[in-house]
């Protein structure tokens, strides 16, 4: 990519805390990418609803709450333009970001979802798995703090009474992940390209899965979405103790 188009890109697909300019920006700054964009929405819900809506949703609140936290932050393809997966930790790293989020909202393999009639429309669903998931990529060359922060995520995610999903591990063709942690739900995805390309610390979050019929809905109440957005924000912080020098 040349300097002037991604100069450009940098323009339309960050929305800056207006902190940013300061020290404090520099040496810990959280960077929250919007998982996929509106013309690639990712999964559709049970009810039809596509994950780029659920996505920046909690992205966006878990913007605003870090702003209101005094903490450094900002928003990765706020516009939901269509942008390169490696545009994503691009621009997180054009930002000197010290760690990045990836938001997202999970689904499972075809196999499992069955057909059913919402509001008149023919949609499919399963309710066979329901939970969060962490993923991590062993090719980030901060995966050990990867590690650590997904580890303090779920853990603010358990004392919060959210259980992970550990369907990603399944031995069945589009799993199969390595679970690095199966009491909290944290999986090794190396190829992922936001992890792996990010040259930061970086975690993609799964808050939940929306082809789930009752954790649709659960996902979208201020009350799930405060948990999971405050365990993020908890995981930062001790991310930034560990940044600053004793």
């Amino acid at each position: 990519m040349n300097m002037q188009l991604f100069s450009r890109i940098v323009a339309c697909c960050l929305l800056l805390t207006p902190f940013l300019a300061t020290a404090d920006a520099a040496s810990c700054l959280l960077a929250i990418d919007i998982g996929h964009d509106r013309s690639a929405a990712g999964a559709k819900s049970a009810r039809g609803k596509p994950e780029w809506f659920f996505n920046n949703a909690l992205a966006r609140l878990l913007y605003q709450r870090a702003i209101e936290q005094n903490l450094q932050a900002i928003l990765i393809n706020p516009s939901g333009a269509s942008i390169r997966l490696s545009d994503r930790p691009q621009l997180a790293q054009a930002a000197q970001a010290s760690c990045l989020i990836s938001i997202h909202h999970d689904s499972v393999q075809a196999q499992y979802l069955l057909p059913w009639n919402w509001n008149g429309n023919a949609l499919r669903y399963s309710d066979r798995f329901r939970g969060y998931g962490l993923f991590v990529s062993g090719k980030n060359p901060a995966f050990a703090e990867s590690r650590k922060i997904a580890h303090d995520i779920a853990d603010s995610l358990l004392q919060n009474h959210l259980s992970p999903s550990l369907h990603h591990a399944e031995p069945i063709a589009g799993e199969n992940r390595p679970l690095l942690d199966p009491q909290r739900g944290i999986y090794q995805f190396d190829d992922l390209v936001v992890l792996r390309q990010a040259n930061m610390p970086a975690v993609l979050v799964e808050a939940g899965v929306i082809v789930h019929r009752d954790q649709e809905r659960e996902v979208s109440t201020p009350d799930q979405q405060n948990k999971i957005v405050e365990a993020i924000l908890a995981a930062f912080r001790l991310h930034c103790r560990r940044q600053t020098p004793s």
